[in-house]
C-alpha cells in the first residue's frame, strides 16, 4: 500500500482508494482526485511537507499529512 505523500519527484501513479473524510475528501474530490486518477509529483517545496502533484492537467499543492489519506497502485 503506497500513499501520495510516499511519491517521489518525477514520480507517476494511479490513486486506488481515497481514506480522507468530510472537507477533505470533498476537495479531493472536487480536484478530480478519485479512483482511476493518474496523478504525477512535480516536486517537492522548500516548506517542509508539501509537495505539487499534476492532477488533470492542474498543478495542486497538498501537504503530506493530507496526501496519506491517497492510497495509490
Amino acid at each position: 500500500m503506497k500513499k501520495l505523500s510516499a511519491l517521489i519527484q518525477g514520480e507517476k501513479a494511479t490513486v486506488s482508494n481515497v481514506l480522507t473524510q468530510g472537507a477533505m475528501r470533498r476537495r479531493f474530490q472536487e480536484l478530480g482526485l478519485v479512483p482511476g486518477t493518474e496523478v504525477f509529483c512535480l516536486q517537492k517545496s522548500f516548506f517542509k511537507g508539501l509537495k505539487s502533484y499534476l492532477i488533470k492537467d492542474a498543478v495542486i499543492a497538498i501537504r503530506d499529512e493530507d496526501a496519506d489519506g491517497v492510497i495509490l497502485y
